[in-house]
């Protein structure tokens, strides 16, 4: 069995060809595609999150909105970019999302990736500290983010305060129990792969990463996958942690898909330089029949490793078409692999 779920990046565009115009449009359509996902039996609903891009940006009023229109489905993202984020105010934001969606968010977090503008993040109001990049200060405040979930008193409480406090330091409210062992970390290598299983988080791959070896995406992201739960097991946690691989899969099953991806799928791996110094190797994606898809799907090593599969979808084509798109893999691809 593989939890199955949706990634959108919610994109929007106010070109005419486009069923996605305006900002109300990808998050309102966000809702309402977690609702359909949910009726049709889907296990996930993620979104990604990018900063000064007609795209999804701020997630907690989404994942509160699409938390009190579902009862079941698991809500969440991939990624929040800790570059811009204040890990104080993001555990009252998680914290009240997750209790109004009864304990369902899986948080996804990164240090953060090539983006619209040029340090972003400091037009937020953040610098890393001297001697530092701004991947390392993503980190921290991913790490700070994931410590004060603890819920332990840090704070000094006022001897006069306007109300009654509880004994004792005061923490961050309100409060989730358990949103700590729902928080993931989305890795680009092998090394950061290890450092979120040394600190206890699940582990997001996506369908980049760092060209470590030359070997194909699906291969390199399995190694990946193995050395994050090697890394686990020495750290000694009680749990056991969760793995989820993106892949963008259509099953042609009408005509209006082969419209759209009777052509196929990017069927190679590719190559490219994220910046001056990092290669990166980008996965292929997948569309064909899905008897077809059944068997190529078998060979990707990466999506074997994984417990959950989120299914990258186009959002700008439409709420109806996504739930298609999704209900096709639950019905036709997922049966003849085992997933369900």
């Amino acid at each position: 069995m593989k939890k199955i779920g949706f990634l959108s990046f919610g994109h929007w565009s106010p070109s005419p060809q486009s069923g996605t115009r305006s900002a109300g449009d990808a998050l309102l359509q966000s809702i309402e595609l977690a609702v359909a996902a949910e009726e049709l039996g889907a296990d996930g609903a993620y979104f990604r999150v990018h900063h000064f891009a007609r795209q999804l940006a701020s997630p907690f009023p989404l994942l509160a909105a699409v938390g009190a229109r579902t009862s079941r489905i698991e809500i969440g993202t991939a990624v929040i970019d800790m570059r811009y984020e204040n890990p104080f105010y993001m555990v009252e934001d998680a914290g009240a999302a997750d209790l109004i969606a009864g304990g369902r968010l899986q948080l996804g977090l990164s240090r953060g990736s090539p983006e619209q503008v040029i340090d972003g993040w400091k037009h937020f109001g953040y610098r890393p500290p001297e001697g530092q990049s701004d991947a390392d200060m993503g980190r921290a405040h991913g790490a700070m983010f994931f410590e004060l979930l603890r819920g332990e008193g840090f704070a000094q409480p006022n001897p006069r305060p306007m109300f009654p406090n509880p004994p004792g330091l005061l923490r961050v409210e309100p409060h989730s129990e358990g949103l700590r062992d729902r928080i993931w970390w989305g890795s680009g290598s092998n090394a950061t792969a290890v450092w979120a299983a040394e600190q206890g988080m699940n582990l997001q791959s996506s369908t980049l990463k760092d060209d470590e070896t030359g070997e194909p995406f699906h291969i390199q992201q399995a190694r990946q996958i193995r050395a994050y739960r090697e890394a686990w097991a020495k750290a000694g946690h009680k749990r056991t942690p969760r793995v989820s691989v993106s892949r963008s899969i259509f099953a042609i099953t009408s005509d209006l898909d082969r419209r759209y991806f009777g052509r196929g799928g990017k069927e190679q791996d590719s190559v490219g330089m994220l910046d001056e110094t990092t290669r990166a190797i980008f996965g292929r994606g997948y569309a064909d029949e899905p008897d077809q898809l059944v068997e190529q799907l078998k060979g990707d090593e990466a999506v074997a490793e994984a417990d959950t599969l989120l299914l990258t979808v186009p959002n700008q084509l439409g709420v109806a078409y996504n739930a298609h798109v999704i209900e096709a893999i639950l019905t036709h691809v997922a049966p003849g692999l085992g997933w369900r």
